[in-house]
């Protein structure tokens, strides 16, 4: 229900009705509110996609390569996907907790709480290109909202019975590590100075300034 509608259109009742549970409080019981809900449902998958990157990680050399560390980022969400086969929702429920302000925390400190996520982080920046830090942060933030929306769209088209973009699960990881692997390795275009472009900002705390004459 999170996943095709969004956390806040759902009300406790309906999480007790899908679940068999004839009381209306079971959800406070058990998780105190719908975000610890939404905290537990991404701990149970991110357990379960971190043993996968532990087991790939363990193939990794010195002579990794940018792309070998892309692999290791997608490959185990993939597979954690394709393994639960046409009952999977939980591609569509990142994408629904990701795009809700007060949601999204809850997904990025399951990620980063990863020992093995933030060696396959480390990685990715080791073999980039040098760029500025907020330059990497606007790329790492790029890298999660492709890799939620791209296996969100595959796994609402398989649901539907509509042609996915990708034949297969297989397919949909080659093209996302094309695409990371690319948008990390990019060349950086050095910003145009602001008095060229006859635009200075202004500082914070002043007034504007007012036109001569």
């Amino acid at each position: 229900m999170f996943a095709e509608r969004g956390v806040h259109a759902v009300s406790n009742r309906q999480i007790c009705e899908a679940a068999g549970q004839g009381n209306n409080a079971a959800v406070g019981y058990h998780f105190g509110t719908k975000a610890e809900l939404v905290r537990a449902i991404a701990s149970r998958h991110s357990a379960a996609i971190d043993e996968l990157r532990r087991r790939r990680l363990a193939g990794i050399g010195g002579d990794a390569t940018l792309r070998d560390w892309i692999s290791c980022l997608v490959t185990p969400v993939v597979e954690h996907l394709a393994a639960a086969g046409s009952s999977t929702w939980y591609g569509r429920f990142g994408a629904q907790m990701m795009t809700d302000p007060a949601l999204r925390p809850i997904m990025v400190e399951e990620s980063l709480s990863s020992p093995a996520l933030v060696r396959i982080v480390a990685g990715v920046h080791r073999c980039s290109p040098p760029m500025p830090a907020g330059v990497r942060a606007e790329r790492g933030d790029m890298t999660r909202q492709l890799l939620v929306h791209v296996v969100a769209d595959h796994e609402r088209a398989l649901a539907e019975g509509s042609p996915p973009p990708r034949r297969d699960w297989p397919d949909v990881a080659a093209g996302l590590i094309d695409a990371l692997t690319g948008l990390w390795s990019a060349p950086v275009t050095a910003p145009e100075p602001a008095d060229q472009a006859g635009f200075r900002p202004e500082r914070p705390g002043t007034a504007p300034a007012r036109p001569a004459g």
